[in-house]
């Protein structure tokens, strides 16, 4: 039970997919501009990340390793267009607001990434308990930054106006720049609160790259990730 809890909530902290292991940073930058963009792509992508670990689990034995990539490919592509026709469907003010970033899930570097290094190794229970970990931690981190960067930056807050801030807001803040500022600091908490222990170079090495297969190795050996 323990062993499944960590799963669970490692990608909260300590192996958080933005903040920690730097993966998905273009939209977390483009979509962060408003809390309600953020928690729409963060439920998006938390469904697309459930979804294609729990089937890669299932047929990790079935898929040839040469063509494993595409295969996965493949499947986070149907299960990204489904996602996309329901926001469409049910929420086209949030499709129109996510606009290109919601059908580029399909290569976000989280969803291939947990993929290779966990779902194509593990069953389909802890492939379901890590989606759902990577996809709360994606989820809050993107809700964290839009809603410092909307309140500061627009003196709103999902949509409604916030007295003082509202005539006094720092319009940087909803700017690129304000965005690699806000995600600086945040990747400076994270790093403080866990005192620089989030995941160390041994645990992410090759085996948790996707493209470790491409490489041989060599450029890991070469800067000492392995032996």
């Amino acid at each position: 039970m323990s062993n499944k809890l960590s799963v669970l909530t490692k990608g909260i902290v300590k192996e958080n997919p933005v903040l920690v292991l730097l993966l998905g940073t273009c939209p977390t930058l483009a979509v962060t501009t408003q809390a309600s963009n953020a928690i729409g792509m963060g439920v998006a992508a938390t469904a697309v990340l459930l979804c294609s670990n729990i089937v890669i689990s299932a047929l990790r034995k079935i898929i040839p390793d040469k063509v494993r990539i595409p295969c996965y490919i493949v499947l986070i592509a149907s299960f990204v267009t489904i996602v996309q026709m329901i926001v469409s469907a049910f929420a086209p003010d949030l499709n129109d607001s996510l606009g290109i970033f919601l059908p580029l899930i399909v290569v976000n570097c989280i969803i291939l990434g947990r993929a290779e290094a966990f779902a194509s190794k593990n069953g389909v229970i802890d492939s379901a308990l890590d989606a759902i970990g990577m996809g709360v931690g994606f989820t809050l981190t993107l809700f964290a930054m839009a809603s410092i960067r909307e309140i500061i930056g627009n003196g709103t807050w999902y949509g409604f106006s916030i007295p003082v801030l509202a005539d006094n807001h720092v319009s940087i803040l909803t700017m690129a720049p304000g965005g690699f500022l806000i995600f600086g600091v945040l990747i400076a908490i994270i790093n403080h609160a866990s005192k620089g222990k989030g995941v160390t170079r041994d645990e992410f090495g090759c085996d948790g790259c996707p493209s470790a297969s491409s490489c041989g190795r060599s450029t890991c050996a070469k800067e000492g990730v392995i032996e």
